[in-house]
């Protein structure tokens, strides 16, 4: 097993009586790209700024290599740090921009030179050496603010939303060359975003932020096919959740009852749910199955209203009411609307593999 390069330890951040973070750890390896991803307020960004030397924490520790980091100086701990804003320097050229945290370090003239040109190349933008950053596109600066920050070759980048201003063709063009920029340099990265799609397409792990604290932690296959929580299935992709009354709870499987009284098998399930407790049954959309319900029919499966059908190229998307009138998600192959006799106000049956449920408290 490969050994933690930054090691974040308890770290516990409050304001008053208001906790920012509590008792965050975390160890990222050498080279890793790690995303802290959670709502606004989730204590990602605080905990972004204490490695970084923004904020000092109220307890806790931060280890790089094996050295503590917090009692180093920001301006001395060599980490590079993009924002959402690019933060370029208006009055300097993008050469200029690129090469000043190397004068900054009197580095020799021919070693900035050099570095300054590797750098651009790196983000695709050697002609654009001496434009001034007024005359590039958003896309572009940011790509000019990742440079510098990598100018120097810190041990870690850290990058708080950098995307966020874009729009969406350019924020997805941007997130393939960090990949390629990632994949080149080998630098380890910790990377801020609200953004569930963000981090699944660029992350080697997602660290979920909450109410201060990391819900869990893992790929972002792991996360989505095996969510800790109602609250990481429901922030990691779309998620389906159906009321449920367990009736039984064993090695880690369950059975309940919906609200109209149709039997369910739960699948994995909370070990605390005893029989007879409330829980809450997820189920991802492109999960569920749907078929026209024949007049009298005893089928098994959830019977549901269609209210919605929409056509989305490679799927159709349907919006069902179930007898309680809660109205769930069914993502099918766009293949599956031929001859499926269903229509807007037609009834049907909604199954789904109970290995694919999760049963959340």
């Amino acid at each position: 097993m490969t050994a933690a390069f930054l090691q974040i330890q308890r770290l516990r951040k409050t304001y008053d009586q208001v906790v920012a973070i509590d008792h965050v750890s975390l160890d990222i390896k050498k080279g890793e790209f790690m995303t802290f991803l959670g709502p606004s307020g989730s204590g990602k960004s605080t905990t972004l700024y204490i490695v970084a030397g923004f904020q000092a924490p109220t307890e806790g520790r931060v280890l790089l290599d094996g050295k503590p980091l917090l009692e180093v100086p920001p301006n001395k701990r060599n980490i590079g740090m993009v924002f959402q804003r690019y933060t370029l320097f208006p009055h300097l050229s993008v050469g200029e921009n690129v090469a000043f945290p190397l004068r900054v370090r009197r580095r020799p003239e021919a070693e900035v030179k050099a570095k300054v040109e590797k750098m651009l190349k790196l983000v695709h933008l050697s002609e654009c050496r001496d434009r001034m950053p007024a005359q590039l596109s958003g896309g572009q600066q940011q790509r000019v603010a990742i440079a510098r920050a990598l100018a120097y070759d810190p041990p870690v980048l850290l990058m708080d939303e950098p995307l966020s201003a874009l729009d969406k063709k350019l924020r997805e063009e941007i997130q393939l060359e960090l990949r390629r920029i990632h994949q080149e340099t080998g630098v380890t990265i910790l990377y801020v975003t609200h953004d569930q799609e963000e981090a699944l397409r660029l992350s080697d792990r997602i660290a979920v932020f909450d109410k201060g604290r990391i819900q869990q932690v893992g790929s972002g296959e792991d996360l989505y096919a095996n969510p800790a929580s109602r609250f990481v299935a429901s922030f990691i992709g779309n998620s389906n959740f159906l009321p449920v009354r367990v009736t039984s709870n064993r090695d880690g499987r369950a059975d309940g009852v919906f609200p109209n009284g149709r039997a369910v098998a739960g699948g994995s399930v909370n070990a605390a749910l005893a029989a007879g407790a409330d829980g809450t049954l997820m189920v991802r959309p492109e999960q569920m199955r749907i078929r026209a319900q024949q007049a009298a029919s005893n089928d098994a499966g959830l019977p549901v209203t269609v209210r919605d059908i929409t056509y989305l190229g490679d799927s159709l998307h349907y919006a069902v009411a179930t007898p309680w009138q809660q109205e769930i998600s069914i993502r099918m192959p766009a293949g599956a609307r031929h001859d499926s006799g269903l229509a807007i106000g037609t009834e049907a049956l909604v199954e789904w593999d109970a290995r694919d449920a999760r049963l959340f408290a």
